[in-house]
């Protein structure tokens, strides 16, 4: 199929170098720097720091983006777990009430969890610290090859799609459903385990009829538990609406680069040759790419929790002795019965949350990311100056 090429905005392309392999050419920047020959013996510090440089030249211009995706998703998940633990309470609780009765004797849902600081508070009093936490390792664990993955995939997609459809916007949203097919594939087990840690609570917890069928120790104990009680299949629960739910990165990703054209006049990953950092158009596309993004696509994240968070055999003894009554059987079932049970709110349920949650998230995602890969390139043109004044082949 064809399609005309339109003139949607392009990427910024830096001009090409001669010198340098990388993307951004600083030579003029660099060009009063001091000859080595002149300079006096460096101090153990600065030896340190130019031993990095030159070792950066070795790097692959391949593995910036994975590395430098991954260290953002790292720093992102630190930052927000408490508010991922608040928002995965609120979407499944509902999912949790009256579960583990005969289904002929179900009561009318109750809520533990009201509103952010309403959560935020039983967490803190009923699991202190720790249950603010809960589930941190698989988040950390899936934010490396979900980004790593994701990044690399949509980076070598762009220009693919482009030539085969002319459209800027059609490249870039088919780039964003490919690498996040790929990345979700691969991740989905993780995403599991660590939904399933932040929505149960401690044996501690009054309120039984809420609490979830199972009890974890570690991921370890997780993976274990879910394996020998309900197979394979449990890790992949919830894949359906989380595929579904790449139109959030179908919106938000060529947003984001629209975006940051518009404010910094800069392509995603690529930076001034002056070392402006353009914080604030990068947090401007960032805040406006997610917001629409995330409220458009929010409905799938509540399916996808009540999913993941449901024992799938029904005949299965929960962790703490009670039977699972399984309640939901596939995205449109589960939308039928959610909506027949809880109403329509139910589908934005921790909606506040996510976007409170969600933005400085992706902030904090961006800003990191953008600001390793104009890290990594200033190191590796140094370490290029380096490398030529000694008189050694780059």
């Amino acid at each position: 199929m064809s399609f005309d090429r339109d003139h949607a905005p392009q990427p910024v392309i830096l001009p090409p170098t001669t010198t340098s392999q990388y993307a951004t050419d600083r030579s003029d920047t660099y060009a009063n720097t001091a000859n080595p020959d002149t300079m006096s013996s460096p101090s153990t510090d600065s030896a340190f720091v130019s031993r990095i440089q030159i070792y950066s030249t070795s790097l692959p211009k391949a593995y910036i983006s994975p590395i430098c995706g991954a260290g953002a998703g790292l720093a992102s998940g630190i930052v927000t777990c408490p508010l991922d633990v608040i928002k995965t309470k609120l979407q499944a609780q509902g999912g949790f009430a009256n579960a583990t009765r005969n289904k002929s004797h179900l009561l009318p849902s109750s809520q533990v969890y009201r509103g952010i600081f309403g959560t935020g508070s039983t967490i803190w009093r009923e699991e202190g610290l720790r249950g603010m936490y809960r589930g941190l390792g698989p988040m950390l664990m899936g934010y490396l090859p979900t980004w790593a993955v994701y990044l690399t995939v949509y980076e070598n997609t762009r220009e693919f799609y482009y030539d085969k459809c002319g459209s800027w916007w059609i490249a870039r949203c088919y780039s964003s459903l490919t690498a996040g097919a790929c990345s979700t594939v691969l991740t989905n087990p993780i995403w599991v385990i660590k939904t399933r840690l932040m929505s149960q609570s401690s044996r501690s917890t009054t309120d039984g009829m809420m609490r979830a069928p199972w009890h974890y120790t570690s991921t370890l104990d997780a993976a274990q538990k879910m394996w020998k009680a309900e197979g394979i299949r449990s890790f992949y629960s919830g894949l359906t609406p989380a595929l579904l739910g790449l139109t959030h990165v179908a919106v938000q990703f060529p947003l984001y680069e629209w975006f940051k054209m518009k404010f910094t006049g800069y392509g995603m990953g690529e930076h001034p040759t002056d070392g402006s950092s353009h914080f604030v158009g990068i947090s401007a596309a960032t805040f406006l790419s997610k917001v629409c993004a995330s409220t458009a696509t929010y409905p799938h994240e509540v399916i996808r929790t009540r999913l993941q968070t449901q024992q799938r055999q029904s005949n299965v003894m929960s962790s703490d002795g009670m039977r699972s009554v399984r309640r939901y059987k596939g995205v449109l079932h589960t939308c039928k019965v959610m909506l027949a049970e809880e109403g329509w709110r139910a589908f934005y349920a921790g909606i506040g949350v996510n976007l409170v949650r969600a933005v400085p998230a992706a902030m904090t995602t961006m800003l990191t990311y953008e600001y390793l890969q104009h890290g990594i390139q200033e190191l590796q043109i140094e370490g290029e100056k380096k490398i030529k004044g000694e008189g050694q082949p780059v």
